[in-house]
C-alpha cells in the first residue's frame, strides 16, 4: 500500500444557496463537485485546468483556509476537520500554502524577520538565538542573504517575495506544500530560478508537493502525476509524461492544442463561439459535452466517471480518446 499523505473523497464546496428573507430560493454555484485526489509522499501531484475550474478553491480547502461543503480531507489518516477543531497549528505543521501573487501575500508594515519569525514562535516554539539560526538558515535555503530580514516586502523583486513566501511555508517544516500558482506572476528567466530551487528543497525536505497551475509546460516539468480539472471535476488522471503523450479525455486535449509551445507552428484553439457551460445552471451530462467534437447523445445525459487510482491513467469519458489502459 502506497504511503498516503493527503487524500480526499466527494469534496465539495458551493458558494451561495439558503433562503433569502422571504424564504425565496437563493442562487448557489458548485466550484468543485465531487474530487477524489490521493497524493503519496514525496511526490509532485499537478492539478491543471483553465480559470474558474475549481484547481484554487480545491487548494484553499486542502490546507484549511476554506471549509468543505461536503466530503472530506485527510492527512496522513486523520481528518481535516478534526484538526482544524483540536488544534489549528497542528494542521499548520503538516501542510502549507504558497500563493500566487509573492508581494500581496506579505504583510507590507512588517518585516520579514517579523513575517518568518511568527511560524517559528507559534508553531516551532523557538525563541532567542534558537529562533535567530533559524531565520538565517531559512533564508540561506533559499538563497536569498540574511540582511534581507531586516527589510520590507517592496523592496524585493516578485520572484524575491516569492523566495520569503517559500521560507514562511518552510518555517513550520511542513510535510505537504500546495503551491497555488506559485511562477505565474513572475519573469520567465526568474520561473526557472524558482522552478530549480522547489526541486531542490523537496529533495532535501523529503517535501511532497500539490502543484497547480493552468500553465501546461510547468506542470510537465515538475509533475510526477497529473490531474486534469474542468467545471468542478477530475475529468483525467495519469502518470505526467503518460497524459502529455496520450491525454485521453477531449478536454485536455484541447488544453494541450492551445498552448504555446517553442518551435510550434500556430495554435488549434477551439472556436470563438464555443459554448461554456452556466455555473448557475450546468447541463445534465458531461460538462465538456457542448463543447466536445466528439460528444453522443449519451453525453449530453449522464456525467461520466472514472477510477482514479494512483497509477492508472483513466478518463472521465465515455468516449476517451485512443484506447482505455
Amino acid at each position: 500500500m502506497p504511503d498516503i499523505v493527503l487524500q480526499t473523497r466527494d469534496l465539495v464546496r458551493v458558494f451561495g444557496g439558503g433562503r433569502t428573507l422571504f424564504m425565496g430560493k437563493k442562487p448557489s454555484v458548485y466550484a468543485v463537485r465531487g474530487v477524489d485526489i490521493a497524493v503519496r509522499k514525496g511526490e509532485t501531484l499537478g492539478i491543471v485546468g483553465e480559470s474558474g475550474c475549481g484547481k484554487s478553491t480545491l487548494a484553499r480547502m486542502l490546507v484549511g483556509l476554506d471549509r468543505p461543503s461536503d466530503g472530506d480531507i485527510q492527512l496522513s489518516g486523520a481528518q481535516l476537520n478534526d484538526l482544524l477543531s483540536q488544534d489549528r497549528h497542528a494542521l499548520s505543521r503538516r501542510i502549507q500554502y504558497v500563493f500566487q501573487d509573492p508581494i500581496s501575500s506579505l504583510n507590507p508594515r512588517k518585516l520579514i524577520r517579523e513575517t518568518l519569525s511568527a511560524p517559528l514562535r507559534y508553531l516551532r516554539n523557538l525563541s532567542g538565538k534558537a529562533l535567530e539560526d533559524r531565520l538565517k538558515e531559512l533564508m540561506d535555503c533559499v538563497n536569498l542573504r540574511p540582511e534581507f530580514l531586516d527589510r520590507y516586502p517592496h523592496e524585493f523583486s516578485g520572484g524575491q517575495a516569492q523566495r520569503i513566501g517559500i521560507a514562511r511555508a518552510l518555517a513550520a517544516e511542513p510535510e505537504i506544500i500546495v503551491l497555488d500558482e506559485p511562477v505565474s506572476a513572475l519573469d520567465v528567466s526568474v520561473q526557472a530560478q524558482v522552478l530549480n530551487l522547489l526541486d531542490d528543497l523537496k529533495a532535501r525536505f523529503g517535501l511532497t508537493y500539490i502543484f497547480i497551475s493552468h500553465d501546461l509546460s510547468v506542470v510537465e516539468a515538475v509533475s510526477d502525476r497529473v490531474a486534469v480539472m474542468y467545471f468542478g471535476r477530475v475529468v483525467e488522471q495519469a502518470a505526467g509524461k503518460a497524459l502529455f503523450v496520450e491525454p485521453r479525455h477531449p478536454y485536455t486535449r484541447l488544453l494541450l492544442d492551445s498552448a504555446p509551445v517553442p518551435g510550434k507552428r500556430g495554435l488549434q484553439g477551439e472556436e470563438a463561439n464555443a459554448e461554456l457551460p452556466d455555473p448557475m445552471a450546468p447541463p445534465p451530462g458531461c460538462a465538456f459535452a457542448p463543447r466536445c467534437p466528439y460528444a453522443q447523445d449519451d453525453c449530453r445525459k449522464k456525467i461520466p466517471d472514472a477510477d482514479f487510482g494512483l497509477d492508472n491513467h483513466a478518463a472521465a469519458c465515455f468516449h476517451p480518446l485512443g484506447r482505455m489502459a
